[in-house]
């Protein structure tokens, strides 16, 4: 769930752990044969991971009444107070939450209310967006739950605000300019925080209930989810959730849009919330939506790569993913110190969810495999669609591609710099990264759509990538995401660019202790090349500590970096000093340029000062020069 320092996406927390997951290259677990077996697997997970406890619920089509069913909490929930997980106690689920927005919306698009295509502008006049599209492509209700508004992610003061006693509207006036719409809505996914929170508000206007209280009467309880509930318990029914060493607690999150990520379950309410999807919708045999809506939410409509056929990816609230051969639908998330992944196989009848309650990635991922090993013993795969020919346009698709819908857009500068190439080999779609050190390979199955063939895991059985039809934004593909078609010479010139920037920052760090050093001895001072040397120096330094205090700031970094702390203070003042340290070196130069400076030092700063002034302008065009995380 966690990501690097250098992109902020670790710090949004609502999300889900993978979209179309391509699994990593790692052993996998050996099938547990019997349910206690399975408990001593993960029983030994938490405990090599440091991970106090966890809740678990394996269900069949009509359960949970099978012997290889299993409902049941292991583990702590509170470790000061040694008090045990069961089965009855409540797990922070995070974006898991999500789709009770969609199942609220589809409740009232069968009671004739609204329509998924239903501009949001009219339904809720009141609430704040901007979309310079409107007229021609306005953000509908679908774009809302499918993530397709353009808007950016919440920003990271939104996810700080501790919004205990806030209403939902309350939570949407906070701070409401992160809903801008950087492309035309309905083309391209991009997971975004808001918009299910605005959804869930037209729910509230419509029905005159508070959403809350909407899903509890319509949803929870219908449902068999007796216990669940958007607000904080008092413990032991609540866990406690956990940093990465199971210690120590993390204070209850109150999140500012609850409907994106805030509702609490025990095992025994996400064991009757996965067979009311097994079960197409029904309760007990009686249709509480009808099978149509539970179908529409696992199918994409609105991306381009949907409208080309593309049936992987982002429906409503529920997403497709691929392990090990088998096709999953359903929808994790997390909380500060809190992992959940609720999937099932409708076609197998089969699915699971469970919850850790401290933020272990490792954990989560090995508790996932040991699961999914589990409940597909012995199952047959699904067959793999024969390969096709490439499409008679693939050639044209060949050359450079850059990430082009980026979850927030002020780390739209860096993450685009991540290239990848495209080039046709045997019939086949080979993916490489800009360094040409990794190759994925992806199979035509017909159209212009392509499956992923893994070196390691069995081939997947659909369909995950495509080539998107050129239109007036130009040539996209969609792999992982949507990606837009570089010409060669910017590709290049951009690659060079940070070359040079990379090795001019090398060889200023390399340099330095030479000339401080040098600088003790008296026949070795040059003052006049003081300032070219100690400007440069002061503009690396400057970015290393920027990097350094995102690094730093580590799981607590949503409250360090999204309130006004002296991290959020240090990283706005590193990135000034970096722009102002470079912008000196360049006065430096120039103040220097008929002083006696020798040849190889001045030649040198040129090189160096050229590249920082570069990336000053290029960090300022993205809004990263003086970027206040808190405002």
């Amino acid at each position: 769930m966690k990501r690097t320092a250098v992109s902020f996406l670790f710090l949004c927390c609502l999300l889900p752990a993978a979209l179309l997951a391509q699994k990593k290259p790692e052993a996998k677990p050996k099938p547990a044969q019997s349910i206690p077996e399975l408990r001593q697997q993960l029983e030994k997970i938490l405990h090599d991971t440091h991970t106090p406890g966890m809740s678990i619920a394996i269900v069949h089509r009509g359960g949970p009444e099978r012997v290889d069913d299993w409902v049941a909490g292991l583990g702590k929930s509170n470790v000061a107070a040694n008090q045990p997980a069961t089965a009855g106690t409540l797990f922070r689920i995070g974006s898991t939450s999500k789709a009770f927005v969609s199942l609220s919306i589809l409740k009232l698009v069968n009671d004739g209310k609204l329509s998924l295509q239903d501009p949001v502008h009219k339904l809720v006049p009141e609430i704040y967006f901007k979309n310079r599209w409107e007229a021609t492509d306005p953000v509908r209700v679908v774009d809302l739950l499918e993530h397709t508004t353009g808007w950016d992610d919440l920003h990271l003061h939104e996810y700080a605000k501790d919004a205990k006693g806030m209403t939902l509207r309350q939570g949407l006036d906070y701070y409401h300019h992160s809903r801008i719409s950087r492309w035309p809505p309905g083309t391209r996914m991009a997971y975004c925080n808001s918009g299910p929170p605005v959804a869930a508000y037209i729910v509230e206007k419509l029905t005159g209930q508070r959403f809350e209280d909407y899903v509890t009467q319509n949803f929870f309880l219908p449902i068999g989810m007796k216990t669940a509930t958007y607000f904080e318990q008092p413990s032991p029914q609540l866990t406690t959730l956990y940093h990465d060493d199971g210690k120590t607690p993390y204070s209850y999150w109150n999140i500012l849009e609850r409907p994106a990520g805030a509702i609490n379950a025990s095992a025994n309410d996400m064991a009757a919330y996965v067979v009311f999807y097994l079960n197409r919708g029904a309760v007990n045999g009686q249709p509480l939506l009808p099978a149509a809506d539970i179908n529409r939410m696992e199918t994409p409509t609105r991306t381009w790569e949907a409208q080309q056929g593309l049936k992987a990816g982002y429906g409503l609230s529920n997403y497709t993913s691929i392990h090990d051969g088998f096709v999953y639908h359903g929808h994790n998330g997390g909380v500060e110190g809190g992992l959940t992944d609720m999937s099932y196989m409708p076609d197998y009848g089969v699915g699971y969810s469970y919850s850790t309650n401290a933020g272990n990635g490792q954990a989560f991922e090995k508790i996932g495999d040991a699961i999914r090993a589990y409940i597909t013993r012995g199952q047959t795969k699904p067959p793999v669609p024969a390969a096709a020919p490439l499409p008679v346009d693939a050639q044209q698709y060949a050359g450079w591609y850059e990430p082009d819908a980026p979850r927030n857009e002020f780390m739209h500068g860096i993450e685009r710099l991540a290239l990848n190439r495209i080039r046709f080999e045997r019939g086949n779609l080979v993916l490489t990264n800009l360094l040409g050190t990794t190759h994925d390979t992806f199979v035509p199955v017909g159209g212009e759509q392509f499956r992923y063939l893994s070196k390691k895991d069995p081939p997947e059985p659909i369909a995950t990538a495509a080539l998107l039809v050129p239109n007036a934004a130009g040539r996209f593909v969609f792999i992982g995401g949507t990606r837009k078609h570089l010409p060669a010479w910017l590709a290049i010139a951009e690659l060079a660019l940070l070359a040079w920037f990379l090795l001019a920052l090398a060889a200023i760090v390399l340099y330095a202790p030479f000339w401080l050093i040098g600088g003790l001895i008296k026949k070795r001072r040059r003052p006049v090349e003081r300032p070219i040397r100690l400007w440069p120096l002061i503009a690396a330094l400057s970015l290393a500590a920027s990097i350094g205090i995102m690094a730093l700031a580590g799981s607590d970094a949503i409250n360090r970096l999204g309130n006004l702390t002296i991290w959020s203070f240090g990283l706005y003042l590193c990135t000034l000093i970096f722009a102002g340290a470079s912008l000196a070196s360049a006065g430096a130069l120039w103040l220097a340029r008929k002083q006696p400076v020798r040849k190889s030092v001045r030649w040198f700063s040129i090189a160096v000062t050229t590249a920082l002034l570069i990336v000053t302008i290029y960090f300022a065009w993205w809004g990263i020069i003086g970027i206040r995380l808190w405002a």
